[in-house]
């Protein structure tokens, strides 16, 4: 296994770590489709939250979030449709993105990160 997966492996182990102690239920990870994989899916009594999972070195040149461009957005919300024709919920979707930083295995959760709407030409 090479060492950028290794630290992704972690990050979202880690992203995980954290989402359940915030007090969410986790569903399932990896989940994949046709589309494209997401890395975490998890919820609470409203919420059925698709996360991407971002790990970065200290000192990167960007943030880690902005490595979800639109072409990895599209496939996130593709993936999270299949996932919701399979298993159908009344919970509202939300697409959040999770940055771990590396060493220090710092956390930034962006919540509500974005959104499916601006993609209905794709559907």
């Amino acid at each position: 296994m090479n060492r950028s997966k290794k630290i992704g492996d972690l990050g979202e182990k880690l992203a995980l770590e954290y989402m359940i102690r915030s007090g969410f239920k986790h569903v399932c990870s990896n989940y994949h489709s046709r589309y494209g994989e997401i890395d975490i899916i998890c919820e609470n009594e409203k919420y059925i939250i698709f996360v991407e999972v971002k790990s970065r070195r200290k000192g990167t040149n960007y943030p880690a979030a902005e490595a979800v461009d639109r072409n990895k957005r599209i496939k996130i919300i593709k993936t999270s449709f299949d996932y919701l024709l399979k298993k159908p919920t009344e919970k509202q979707p939300r697409f959040d993105v999770v940055e771990v930083e590396f060493p220090s295995k710092k956390i930034t959760w962006h919540e509500n990160a974005f959104s499916g709407d601006e993609y209905d030409e794709f559907f």
